[in-house]
């Protein structure tokens, strides 16, 4: 059975917090309103919503393929339901017993009323949502978490790096994934999710780890392919010496820093989940989060081993550059040394002179001589001494 998936204009009694909704702390919708949410996201939606670094690479044909809101939810009873009502979800907020997603997906002014409304997320986190081009972090509430990672894609045709930013709310029971533009590893666990749930196991945590591991073992791809690219450069600059590749150095450094602002946070985040403070997820996932902490701690290594190998290719295009131009000097000073007593001659005998010896055939065929003779013998002492 396929997902049901749905796309419609909340009612107008949504604007109202329910009588069942989940409270935490301050009342929802206090501090940022409907209008409030309507008005950021039509800012949001004026700017260039690029990635940090380029535009997604595949978001034309994932757009086509994922739905704009996805809602699935396991049942107590092992059954799915996927025709789930947004004002129905706080209802299943307060059911520990049911496990369900909800994904938005380019979500509209509409849609980040549900954030609000049935779940009751903290206004803040409900405008980082919005404005989007956070950092890695995470944000801990009294019954939930607020995350914010970044999945990575590389287009080897082009060459360029993609960031597609993920926000994330993690209860007890259930999670909630909203991104501006699709991201294909949300939509395989989703679908993982429904195909093999004994795998993930009924609770909320295993969930969570398989989109995260997900996330995480797709920088490697990415890793890798920066790696080939700088052993592309490499041989570019001692076999051919391109001139061209000193910007492509400069650029994949660019990338390379890019990268790395994203990984580095993302140990500090899931060493918070490691701290199960508050206790939300249970503690049978804690091993699996140290696991993908470990893989991000890898990721982050391996970036700065690569940034520390791409300043040290960097390094021999300058010094073979250098050497280039001591050949060159090195060659034109042999020149200007050959010529140096020509000059002299040259000088000394076409001076406009009455007496001059020119004025004698003899000593005219002598100085034509010394032109010729003077040279071959500065260039063979060159020679004899080692000049090349």
């Amino acid at each position: 059975m396929g997902l049901l998936t749905f796309r419609q204009q909340l009612p107008q009694s949504l604007a109202s917090p329910s009588a069942n909704r989940p409270e935490d702390g301050a009342a929802p919708g206090q501090n940022l309103g409907q209008a409030g949410i309507a008005q950021l996201t039509q800012e949001v939606a004026s700017r260039c919503c690029h990635a940090i670094i380029g535009t997604p690479l595949d978001s034309q044909v994932l757009a086509e393929e994922m739905p704009m809101i996805n809602i699935i939810a396991r049942m107590a009873d092992g059954t799915w339901q996927t025709n789930v009502d947004p004002p129905l979800i706080s209802d299943l907020v307060n059911n520990p017993n049911v496990i369900f997603w909800v994904d938005l997906n380019q979500p509209n002014a509409d849609e980040y009323d549900i954030l609000r409304d049935e779940f009751a997320f903290h206004p803040l986190a409900i405008e980082d949502v919005i404005q989007s081009h956070q950092r890695p972090k995470i944000d801990i509430y009294d019954h939930y978490y607020f995350l914010v990672l970044y999945a990575l894609t590389y287009d080897s045709a082009t060459e360029s790096l993609h960031t597609h930013e993920l926000e994330m709310f993690v209860g007890r029971n259930y999670v909630v994934t909203v991104h501006k533009n699709p991201i294909h590893q949300v939509k395989m666990t989703l679908e993982q999710w429904r195909r093999n749930v004994e795998a993930l196991g009924v609770d909320i945590g295993a969930l969570v780890y398989t989109l995260m591991d997900r996330i995480v073992d797709d920088y490697f791809p990415v890793i890798d392919a920066i790696a080939e690219r700088m052993e592309t450069l490499e041989q570019r600059i001692f076999e051919e010496f391109d001139r061209s590749s000193l910007e492509d150095i400069f650029l994949l450094k660019k990338q390379l820093l890019g990268v790395r602002r994203l990984v580095a946070p993302e140990r500090d985040v899931f060493n918070v989940l490691l701290r199960r403070d508050p206790m939300i997820l249970s503690p049978a996932s804690i091993p699996y989060f140290q696991d993908v902490y470990d893989h991000t701690i890898r990721a982050s290594d391996s970036l700065d081993t690569y940034r520390d190998l791409l300043s040290s290719v960097l390094d021999a295009y300058l010094s073979v550059q250098g050497n280039r131009l001591n050949e060159i000097i090195y060659r034109l000073t042999i020149i200007s040394t050959i010529f140096l007593p020509l000059t002299f001659l040259t000088g000394f005998f076409g001076m406009n002179f009455t007496g001059l010896p020119f004025e004698s055939t003899p000593v005219m065929i002598l100085a034509l001589l010394l032109m010729v003779i003077t040279p071959v013998t500065f260039y063979r002492f060159l020679r004899r001494n080692g000049w090349r």
